[in-house]
């Protein structure tokens, strides 16, 4: 889930390198969803942010986080998790 503040809007830059991932590993592992954070409650702790956070669930629970646009980490994460 792609975190973002409704004044930067979300990452476009990383839509491409999740478009990459999921076209290598298949659509059915690999979903990607973006989340205003002033919409809901459940991620007011990431209120006030100026760099994108991305929340990696499984299952219904959060497994990772990564802080920044870093797309070899977010990468690194992606695969791990998969």
């Amino acid at each position: 889930v792609d975190v973002f503040q409704a004044w930067c809007g979300p990452c476009k830059p990383v839509v491409n390198l999740f478009q990459k991932i999921r076209n290598e590993v298949g659509n059915n592992l690999l979903h990607f969803a973006v989340a205003e954070v002033g919409s809901i409650d459940a991620l007011e702790k990431y209120r006030g942010q100026c760099e994108p956070v991305f929340l990696f669930y499984t299952g219904g629970e959060l497994v990772a986080v990564v802080r920044g646009a870093d797309a070899p980490l977010l990468q690194k994460t992606i695969l791990e998790q998969l």
